[in-house]
């Protein structure tokens, strides 16, 4: 811009130039003065000298005080009959070597490592959480304890409580893990970072067995999204009271439920099948018979459609946490 300038006042003028680049004439002007070297600051008399800033910044970092803020470090100093400079100086020293910052010992959290999960068989990963259901009586709940099998959405197994225990837990998942005939090395299990799933009797389990354990980050409720999602059908189907009586009742009636959520469930995310379909790999030929219905209603009645109808098939994979490369 300078440059622009100084090649163009000498042809139009000094008004003509600022205005034609959009320069202000005052800042021109002022360009055009030498930048005059500022004084430097003599140094107060009541400064600390050199050294007694070293012995401040020694004292600051010392291990009896490195944990602790200039305000706390001033106070016991006094206590003791010592005083090295104000509180403001104590920052100002710190700020000249960078050490202005949290100097309070606290605990530090770890980075959580975002889980990227894959399922392309039943019994490669399950995921599994507790929510809890109304009782009889404002203030009281029950636990359910849902094992749902991420590729086929089966739930592989459950129960219900008065309270959340990792012996439950722990009773549930090898109660499951025998019933599906799993082997040691074949399974995943995920889930978030509640008591019952991070207790140490639940990791001795999941390494008697064979398990890889994998957990949510904290309070990122999407890395647990098949539980999530079949909490919400189940609480929001038209058989669930707003109070259960007792929890015999709460067990009659997710017993039933979960029978027809397993067996008689047209689940959108699995095309159409039943969790039990696609978990026992009656998928295929369920597919090819409901093919053989459309063909039949295409060919009677072909000007119906504007293309031949074909039955969706289920994704080849299911995901949580897909990385980028899985999404292309």
């Amino acid at each position: 811009m300078t440059a622009a300038l100084q090649h163009l006042v000498p042809l139009v003028g000094v008004a003509p130039a600022c205005h034609a680049l959009g320069v202000n004439r005052a800042s021109y002007y002022r360009w055009q003065k030498p930048l005059a070297s500022k004084p430097r600051r003599a140094r107060s008399a009541r400064a600390l000298s050199d050294h007694e800033k070293r012995h401040v910044l020694d004292v600051l970092d010392s291990e009896r005080f490195m944990d602790k803020t200039p305000r706390e470090v001033y106070a016991e100093l006094l206590d003791e009959n010592e005083y090295l400079c104000s509180v403001r100086t104590m920052y100002r020293i710190l700020a000249e070597h960078g050490q202005v910052r949290e100097r309070r010992n606290q605990r530090r959290h770890p980075a959580y490592v975002k889980p990227e999960l894959v399922a392309r068989k039943p019994n490669e990963v399950w995921s599994w959480d507790i929510t809890k259901v109304p009782g009889p009586q404002r203030g009281i709940y029950f636990c359910l304890y849902v094992v749902l099998d991420i590729y086929s959405r089966y739930i592989v197994g459950w129960t219900l409580a008065c309270t959340e225990s990792p012996r439950i837990a722990r009773s549930l998942l090898a109660a499951a893990v025998e019933a599906e005939g799993v082997h040691p090395g074949q399974l995943t299990c995920h889930s978030d970072r509640g008591m019952p799933m991070v207790a140490k009797s639940t990791a001795l389990l999941y390494a008697d067995l064979g398990i890889v354990a994998s957990y949510s980050r904290p309070r990122v409720s999407d890395d647990n999204p098949y539980s999530e999602a079949a909490f919400k059908t189940f609480k929001y189907r038209p058989e669930i009271p707003e109070r259960f009586g007792s929890l015999q009742d709460a067990r009659s009636t997710f017993t039933a439920l979960f029978d027809w959520y397993n067996n008689r469930h047209y689940h959108t995310g699995i095309a159409l099948l039943t969790p039990a379909d696609v978990h026992y790999e009656r998928a295929q030929q369920i597919i090819e018979a409901r093919q053989r219905v459309l063909d039949a209603a295409f060919a009677s009645h072909p000007e119906r459609f504007q293309k031949p109808p074909t039955h969706p098939t289920p994704p080849a994979a299911s995901w949580i946490n897909p990385p980028m490369t899985a999404l292309t």
